[in-house]
């Protein structure tokens, strides 16, 4: 990578938490006239190039959506490949996480995985629980409104049994209910492929995020773009609704 390509960046102005939801692999992989399977291989390489670019800058919190609730809907064969390349990714990456304390999370409904992969992703979160790098969060069998839905029957069922009253419900509560539970909400979110919709993605900790979206497909997403997004994103002026002194 040339040197001159992070001059822009303001190394105090980092993200603390960037969530990111990869898109275009399949559009990738067609235009190519390749196999889906191939988008999502060669999307593979692009994860670990953000992955070490994000822990480079500074970046806490990386969050990748990598497998919705909705995905389950797609053709077998397609999510059964999904589950391999997730597995072979975390066995490939295991000693990339350890050598540069990286801690490996899982947000959403992973009973619903299956068990090797199941296995396989509880032994590296294991394996990297005391590692107090950057964390890494992939979003597996991920859905915000499922997420919500368990926080408000979590809760209602303290109200119910008498072991808080309504009045102690806050925001505070909610988030910690959520399976975001103890970090800070994303600072930016990043979606490639030209879809300029969040698809039932951290609906509650998106609330004050910057968002970039990117015509670029996730495979040709680069170390080059990222750095661009994360200037434009310390250009930004946050007000969080207030006003600007």
């Amino acid at each position: 990578m040339p040197s001159d390509d992070r001059t822009t960046i303001d190394p105090e102005k980092i993200p603390v938490h960037v969530a990111i939801i990869m898109d275009g692999n399949g559009r990738w992989a067609k235009k190519k006239l390749l196999n889906r399977v191939k988008g999502h291989e060669k999307g593979s390489d692009t994860v670990r190039t953000i992955v070490r670019v994000s822990r480079e800058l500074g970046v806490r919190y990386l969050t990748l959506y990598a497998f919705s609730t909705e995905n389950w809907g797609r053709p077998k064969a397609e999510v059964m490949a999904l589950m391999s390349l997730l597995k072979k990714f975390i066995h490939s990456e295991k000693k990339e996480m350890m050598d540069h304390h990286i801690r490996l999370n899982a947000l959403g409904q992973i009973h619903r995985l299956p068990g090797d992969v199941k296995e396989t992703l509880k032994k590296a979160m294991d394996e990297t629980r005391d590692n107090d790098g950057m964390c890494l969060n992939l979003a597996l069998s991920y859905g915000s409104r499922d997420e919500i839905t368990e926080m408000v029957r979590a809760i209602a069922d303290k109200v119910k049994h008498g072991e808080i009253p309504l009045t102690a419900i806050t925001e505070d509560m909610i988030a910690s209910h959520l399976f975001t539970a103890g970090m800070p909400d994303p600072d930016l979110m990043i979606r490639t492929s030209g879809e300029m919709r969040i698809s039932n993605f951290l609906m509650w900790q998106l609330s004050y995020a910057e968002i970039y979206f990117t015509p670029t497909l996730w495979p040709d997403f680069s170390e080059k773009e990222y750095l661009k997004i994360i200037a434009d994103y310390q250009g930004r002026d946050r007000r969080f609704g207030k006003v600007a002194e």
